[in-house]
């Protein structure tokens, strides 16, 4: 059974929408995908864009998920995060992009219902 982790993380005071995604796509996802190789099985970002079109400064900015094959290998890849380069590298990209006061991780457990086909 896979494991999803899901973090709900803010931009930094000053960085508009465009510019944070801009360089969380070019530079930090390559830090994710580096330290998450050979123990993740999917690497997502989901920004976010409010419906009311209203930029509320608390409102968080992306969902990261990350599926593992399971806890063990999740709880593997958590232990590398915790090397202290590994860290420092981590937290000086995330310095540049994250008001980190506002990160928070889940667990998730998943339900989900069978859906009726799309009507045409």
């Amino acid at each position: 059974m896979s494991v999803t982790v899901i973090t709900l993380l803010k931009r930094r005071e000053g960085m508009s929408p465009h510019d944070f995604r801009a360089y969380y796509e070019s530079s930090h996802r390559r830090i994710g995908e580096a330290v998450l190789a050979g123990y993740a099985t999917r690497y997502i970002r989901r920004f976010l864009s409010p419906t009311d079109g209203i930029d509320a400064l608390f409102d968080f900015d992306v969902v990261m998920e990350i599926d593992f094959p399971d806890e063990p290998t999740r709880d593997a890849c958590f232990a590398a995060m915790r090397d202290p380069q590994t860290l420092a590298t981590i937290a000086a990209d995330e310095e540049k992009l994250f008001d980190r006061s506002r990160t928070r991780t889940f667990s998730v457990t998943e339900c989900a219902s069978a859906m009726p086909p799309v009507k045409a």
